[in-house]
């Protein structure tokens, strides 16, 4: 098994139910992270799905709407559940990773600045290494509470910029699968 593993984050049809939501940049995020997962699968990576869960709302297990993200086709090498920003937190992952000799996690997801960034900066001081794919992450605009408003190309960059050489390695869908020379399955 590779030392690699994929943290697919938060794909979760939850988000749709959030005030903020905005189907702006759904379609190239979706594309991108499922090229993402596709490769992962072919060069037998194993793919980790992580699902935030909440007592109420549309994060609650009862509300129907904690499952993938569509159109995103996954198939899981293992699912884990959490309640904090961090994936690593609470949810069983960093014993899993420890135990398949995981080294090198990439990371995608949804919010870019919030769950992924959160979970980068805790594998990185964990050891782990880290590839962030930004391009295979979906966040969503803010507004400061000085009036201005950060588009969601605003926060990438930003969160780029914090975690570049840091805590991780910005990579795109390619390099992330294909920076490590990992066989593509037969």
């Amino acid at each position: 098994m590779s030392d690699v593993a994929l943290l697919v984050i938060d794909v979760q049809e939850s988000f749709r139910h959030r005030p903020f939501w905005n189907d702006a940049d759904v379609a190239p995020f979706t594309e991108r992270l499922q090229t993402l997962i596709d490769g992962a699968a072919a060069r037998r990576i194993p793919i980790l799905q992580i699902f935030h869960l909440a007592e109420s709302g549309p994060f609650a297990a009862a509300s129907g709407h904690v499952r993938t993200l569509e159109p995103i086709v996954i198939a899981p090498t293992a699912i884990f559940h959490k309640r904090r920003h961090s994936a690593l937190v609470d949810s069983g992952l960093p014993g899993w990773l420890t135990q398949q000799g995981i080294r090198r996690l990439i990371v995608s997801g949804i919010r870019t600045e919030q769950c992924c960034e959160t979970t980068t900066r805790h594998a990185s001081d964990s050891g782990w290494q880290v590839d962030y794919v930004t391009e295979a992450t979906l966040t969503f605009a803010m507004t400061h509470p000085s009036g201005r408003r950060f588009t969601a190309d605003d926060i990438k960059a930003r969160t780029e910029l914090v975690l570049m050489d840091r805590f991780a390695r910005i990579a795109t869908v390619e390099q992330a699968l294909a920076g490590r020379d990992l066989p593509v399955a037969a």
